[in-house]
């Protein structure tokens, strides 16, 4: 078993099990934050959207604007539905 089968089955059996089926973005594992919940809303799983594109430049050889091109288009825009995941940009606000 590859260390994203482990990451999707540990994030399964902790999500709430009467919860619709939780969508992961495949090939992204290293880019996994832990689950989001809003209230009236299935948990779904969160992404750091820079370790995406990381993940994309490192494995697949791409540039930075090819990686966030196809992020956008072929994973942020592509899965859809109410257990789709969600894909945070984190910013540093500095000292608050």
């Amino acid at each position: 078993m590859g260390s994203g089968e482990v990451i999707e089955m540990s994030i399964r059996a902790w999500a709430n099990p009467w919860e619709d089926e939780v969508l992961f973005a495949a090939g992204f594992e290293k880019a996994i934050l832990g689950v989001a919940r809003k209230a009236g809303h299935p948990e779904v799983v969160a992404y750091d959207y820079e370790k995406c594109v990381q993940v994309l430049i490192d494995r697949d050889d791409m540039t930075e604007e090819e990686a966030l091109e196809y992020l956008e288009f072929n994973v942020v825009g592509a899965i859809v539905g109410e257990g789709a995941p969600i894909f945070i940009e984190p910013h540093d606000f500095g000292p608050l």
